[in-house]
């Protein structure tokens, strides 16, 4: 498979092309990131036309727009491993998943998607339980709370309709019936970690997802990529692998 990775020049980019020339499976047919306009690399999409089977977009959710053009107009398939996009940036994934297999999610880990589905099945067993998401990343993540914190939350209020989310918790209110409360911490290199607690009076569940290393999301961006191979177009996601 030729792998277009936009974003090539960031953390997760570069861990995608070290995965490829370390698997030998798959092969990088371009390497896109802003930043090598100065260098004379390619700095947008559109500057390559050459072979590929699928673009993994790892670069920042103010790419949507340019991702999304350029899939539809060359019909392949994208991983879209960015987080914090817009509502319109979201009605162009939406649209463009129309004409190609789109594979969104906030988080490329299978632990995580996991652990989305028991948080909503306790959730459905305890439907009176006080619901607090706890997430932990390092310092110069850019969007608070993470994508994965609002996946989690998003998840739980598929049996919780009515529930309010509540990030952080200003002052001295006391915590209002049924609301989804979210923390983030930000310090040194915590690559991720996200808790959900599950409070039903005499009784508390938690549930944990600890991220050891980076990799792990590298591996599920490519295992996406694949799993679009084929594919009709339409939007997928974790859950459309684990199910």
């Amino acid at each position: 498979m030729n792998i277009i990775i936009n974003g090539a020049s960031g953390r997760m980019g570069r861990i995608v092309d070290e995965l490829i020339q370390r698997g030998g499976e798959h092969a990088v047919a371009a390497r896109v990131d802003w930043s090598n306009a100065a260098s004379g690399g390619l700095s947008a999409l559109s500057e390559y036309d050459g072979p590929a089977d699928v673009v993994i977009d790892f670069s920042n959710h103010t790419a949507t727009a340019q991702v999304t053009e350029y899939c539809v107009e060359r019909k392949l398939p994208v991983v879209i491993a960015t987080t914090g996009q817009t509502p319109e940036e979201m009605d162009m994934i939406h649209r463009a998943a129309g004409s190609v297999p789109v594979f969104l999610s906030a988080n490329m880990s299978i632990g995580v998607a996991l652990l989305c589905d028991l948080a909503k099945k306790a959730a459905a067993v305890f439907p009176r339980a006080e619901i607090e998401i706890i997430e932990r990343h390092h310092d110069q993540k850019l969007d608070v709370p993470s994508g994965t914190a609002l996946l989690l939350a998003r998840r739980i209020q598929e049996v919780r309709p009515e529930a309010e989310l509540v990030v952080g918790r200003h002052e001295n209110g006391k915590r209002t019936p049924g609301e989804i409360g979210i923390h983030s911490l930000r310090y040194g290199n915590e690559v991720g970690t996200h808790e959900v607690v599950i409070a039903a009076g005499s009784e508390t569940i938690t549930l944990k997802h600890e991220a050891e290393s980076r990799e792990l999301f590298g591996q599920g961006a490519l295992a996406a990529a694949a799993f679009l191979a084929g594919k009709e177009p339409g939007l997928y996601d974790m859950r459309s692998i684990i199910e």
